[in-house]
């Protein structure tokens, strides 16, 4: 089981990662978004997506997965590696894993979008389908390591994949040192976590924000009580946004969360659907529903965020069904 203590990832943890990385994971860019009202136009105000969903795999999951298993010991790479997963960090053990030549075992849910599962498989990796609860996932990869001794890959709740996170965040401050507000979603918290320890650590004034969706609001509600709550799948599997199912935040990433982030903001399925249209109209990015939950935070919520001069939003993935994409393109704003 995943142990509830971890430390803070520091500084040079997040350096040595993005080094490490760097042969495998992209540093994106950051694409002006001038939305009408909000950025341009004499406002005052600048706003840039960082588009995560221009890395290898689609969304920013590779940094982590490339961070832990580039540390693996040539005997644990033999053994092969493991995780449970919706798609994207499914990828992004994946592609790390080919990399190294390791033997990769995905653990997904039923209710994984298709376009993810595919992709996954086209990287080499085996899929194990298990039913739609995240603690369903956890149980069957438990079972497998103790079968065959994979070496596990978790998704968020690990020092190193918190570390490679990171370096998303280190990219922003390096990028525009005088931001002042800086958006990730989060989940399981590995890039809100991360983003926020690399953010903090170089510009302490600046604020973070983790965004989630009003359906699948555990980590909003444990940020506002102090501890990590659990939602059933029922209700986070509601969400639009498969990649923000996660039923509870991780323990490390919580303690991250707790020590950097500033807030946390939740917004409904409108408002994630009016946000991909949103970026695709501005910024010609494409994002998946995740991918574009802290967007919706600055177009429908900024009166719940820090004022702010220059701010970022992390648009985590790209891996969007087309037919979902389409409709929600071609779907009337309400």
């Amino acid at each position: 089981m995943i142990p509830s203590t971890g430390s803070i990832v520091s500084l040079a943890d997040i350096r040595a990662a993005a080094q490490r990385i760097s042969g495998i994971a992209v540093r994106t860019p950051l694409v002006s978004a001038p939305f009408p009202g909000l950025a341009g136009y004499g406002t005052g105000k600048e706003i840039w997506l960082k588009a995560e969903s221009l890395q290898p795999i689609g969304a920013f999951k590779i940094r982590g997965a490339a961070n832990k298993i580039l540390q693996l010991t040539p005997e644990e790479i033999a053994r092969g590696v493991i995780t449970y997963s919706s798609g994207n960090h499914a990828q992004g053990v994946a592609y790390a894993a080919r990399a190294v030549g390791a033997k990769a075992v995905i653990v997904m849910p039923s209710n994984a979008p298709a376009i993810k599962r595919a992709a996954t498989l086209a990287l080499g990796a085996e899929v194990v389908d298990v039913g739609p609860a995240s603690s369903e996932r956890l149980a069957k990869a438990e079972e497998l390591v103790r079968a065959h001794g994979y070496i596990v890959v978790p998704p968020y709740d690990d020092e190193q994949i918190i570390a490679g996170q990171a370096t998303c965040g280190l990219e922003i401050i390096e990028a525009i040192p005088d931001v002042d507000l800086v958006l990730a979603p989060v989940s399981g918290g590995g890039l809100l976590s991360g983003v926020a320890a690399a953010v903090k650590q170089l510009r302490p004034q600046a604020a973070v924000i983790g965004v989630e969706p009003e359906l699948a609001g555990d980590t909003a509600e444990s940020f506002r009580l102090g501890r990590v709550v659990e939602w059933p799948a029922e209700l986070t599997s509601r969400t639009i946004a498969d990649g923000l199912r996660t039923q509870s935040v991780g323990q490390r990433n919580f303690a991250h969360i707790h020590k950097f982030v500033d807030g946390i903001v939740t917004v409904t399925e409108s408002e994630i659907r009016a946000a991909m249209r949103a970026i695709v109209a501005t910024a010609r990015l494409v994002p998946e529903p995740s991918g574009a939950v802290a967007i919706a935070a600055l177009l429908f919520h900024g009166s719940e965020l820090p004022s702010y001069r220059k701010a970022v939003a992390v648009v985590s993935g790209g891996n969007v069904d087309p037919a979902l994409l389409a409709q929600v393109l071609t779907e009337a704003a309400s």
